[in-house]
């Protein structure tokens, strides 16, 4: 990779200020002053920046994330903070959610580069399941989990919801298991059998479950087997 371009990514400013930074002699690589805009990198050289280190990324990334409430997941959004605030990687912008939170919704984020993997997150045809405690306003109805597991009719759709799994835990506090993501669809599931969400907490997509170690705002990646469990992933 061309020196100003790997400069521009890792300071996220564009390929002139980056040349111009490399010209007024701030970047160094293994060492040396390099004032060659035009300077191809290799993965093995190390590079610094007024003498802080820069990391080459040497492939996709995958970060779990706990949000928390007001952020949204979106990685550009002029009205409100986005997640990538607590991430504290080189070049966060290039990070995207796999499958969003709206921005009351708190819990598990997948943060990550690789496209193919989060598609096999978030497409249809996948039927990723993910797992949500959901704090309700009044008491959940007895029939209320053999109407989810039979599909409900959600307002101004034209097709039954999938089949999902309802666990009552208190009478307001239930864990619901849904395999698809309709816009707002578990506000909207307990909408249709009349019932309103106080508060809802993703806690789990596919096989991995959000680590009980991370507060709100803190991330770690994700091992290989996490990983793994998605799919192959494109290393």
């Amino acid at each position: 990779m061309r020196l100003d371009k790997f400069i521009a990514q890792q300071l996220g400013v564009s390929r002139a200020i980056a040349g111009r930074e490399i010209r007024a002699s701030r970047v160094t690589v293994d060492g040396d002053i390099i004032k060659d805009s035009a300077f191809k990198l290799s993965p093995d050289h190390d590079v610094e920046y007024d003498g802080n280190a820069l990391t080459q990324q040497t492939g996709p990334r995958y970060f779990m994330l706990n949000k928390p409430q007001g952020y949204v997941c979106s990685t550009d959004d002029p009205d409100h903070p986005t997640v990538l605030y607590f991430l504290d990687v080189p070049v966060a912008h290039k990070l995207h959610a796999a499958g969003r939170l709206d921005i009351d919704t708190t819990g598990l984020v997948l943060m990550t580069d690789d496209g193919q993997w989060s598609h096999r997150i978030t497409s249809p045809r996948h039927h990723c399941e993910k797992t949500y405690l959901v704090t309700l306003e009044s008491p959940v109805a007895d029939d209320t989990a053999e109407r989810f597991a039979q599909g409900i009719q959600l307002h101004n759709e034209k097709d039954l919801t999938k089949p999902a799994q309802l666990e009552v835990i208190t009478p307001t506090e239930v864990r619901l298991t849904i395999s698809e993501g309709r816009y707002h669809q578990v506000k909207r599931m307990f909408a249709a059998v009349g019932n309103h969400v106080v508060a809802l907490h993703r806690e789990r997509i596919g096989a991995i479950a959000l680590d009980p170690a991370l507060q709100p705002g803190e991330y770690r990646p994700l091992t290989e087997e996490e990983i793994a469990s998605v799919g192959a992933p494109t290393r």
